[in-house]
C-alpha cells in the first residue's frame, strides 16, 4: 500500500520533471503527508494539464458524504478496472500525484521501524493516480475533488519491506495516463503491470515520522541502523 509520502518541490521544480502546462495553486513541502490531507495532482482539462489541489482519498460521484475517501486512498492494480469504486476514474479521469519518496513500515507490530523509498538519483517522479469530483447531489457550491493512489505488487528488494508498493509511472507514459479519451482500460492495465518504475532504493529513517504533525526535512534523513530482512 501506499499510506505516507513525501512531496517537497516548488511548482517551477515540479514543471522539470512533469507536464504542468498550468499551475494555479502553490507547492509546500510536506515531509509526512498523510489521507485526506489537501495533496497536488496533474490533471488534464480541456486539453491542457493543470496541476490542483485534491484531497487524498476518492470519493466517487455517488457517496453520501466524503468521509468514504478515509477507505479509498489505495486503488490495487488488479482490481481497479473492475471495481465500482474506481472503474469510472479509471477510463476518464487518471492524473500523476507528484512524490519525491514515501514511506513503508518493516518489523512486528508495535516495533516497526519506517524506511524511505526514493529513486536511485533522488528525482521526483509520479505516482499512477485517479481522481473523481463530488457535489453532493449539486448541494455544494464548490465541488469536493480528491483522488487515489494505484498500488501494485512489490517488486526486487522491496518485497522484504512490504507486498505492495505504490504504482510509480515513466515519464514516457504520462501523456497517455493523462489523456481521458484514451478509453484502453486493457493497454492502461498492461501500462502498470509490465511499464511502471520498479527500480527503488531505500534507508531506515527515524520513527519521528509516525506522528504526522511531525513534518520537516529531518524525517527522511538516515538513521544508522541496519534493517534485518
Amino acid at each position: 500500500m501506499c499510506g505516507r509520502f513525501v512531496g517537497f518541490r516548488s511548482v517551477e521544480e515540479l514543471k522539470r520533471y512533469l507536464p504542468i502546462d498550468r499551475a494555479p495553486v502553490e507547492a509546500t513541502a510536506n515531509y509526512n503527508v498523510a489521507p485526506s490531507q489537501p495533496i497536488l495532482a496533474v490533471v488534464r482539462q480541456e486539453e491542457v494539464n493543470v496541476l490542483q489541489q485534491l484531497h487524498w482519498g476518492l470519493v466517487p460521484h455517488w457517496a453520501k458524504e466524503p468521509s468514504i475517501g478515509a477507505k479509498m486512498i489505495n486503488a490495487r492494480m488488479e482490481t481497479v478496472a473492475a471495481k465500482p469504486s474506481f472503474r469510472e476514474a479509471f477510463k476518464k479521469r487518471r492524473c500523476l500525484i507528484p512524490a519525491d519518496g514515501f514511506y513503508e513500515w518493516k518489523g512486528p507490530k508495535g516495533d516497526k521501524q519506517p524506511v524511505y523509498i526514493t529513486l536511485p538519483g533522488g528525482a521526483p517522479f509520479a505516482f499512477a493516480g485517479l481522481w473523481a469530483s463530488w457535489t453532493d447531489r449539486g448541494r455544494l457550491e464548490t465541488p469536493y475533488l480528491s483522488c487515489t493512489i494505484i498500488t501494485r505488487p512489490a517488486e526486487g528488494d522491496l518485497k522484504a519491506i512490504h507486498h505492495r508498493m505504490p504504482a510509480i509511472l515513466h515519464p514516457d507514459d504520462y501523456a497517455a495516463w493523462l489523456d481521458p479519451a484514451n478509453a484502453d482500460t486493457a493497454g492502461l492495465s498492461e501500462m502498470l503491470v509490465q511499464r511502471t518504475v520498479v527500480d527503488l532504493v531505500f534507508q531506515p529513517v527515524a520513527r519521528r515520522v509516525n506522528v504526522v504533525r511531525n513534518n520537516g526535512p529531518e524525517n527522511i534523513k538516515p538513521v544508522q541502523l541496519e534493517l534485518d530482512f
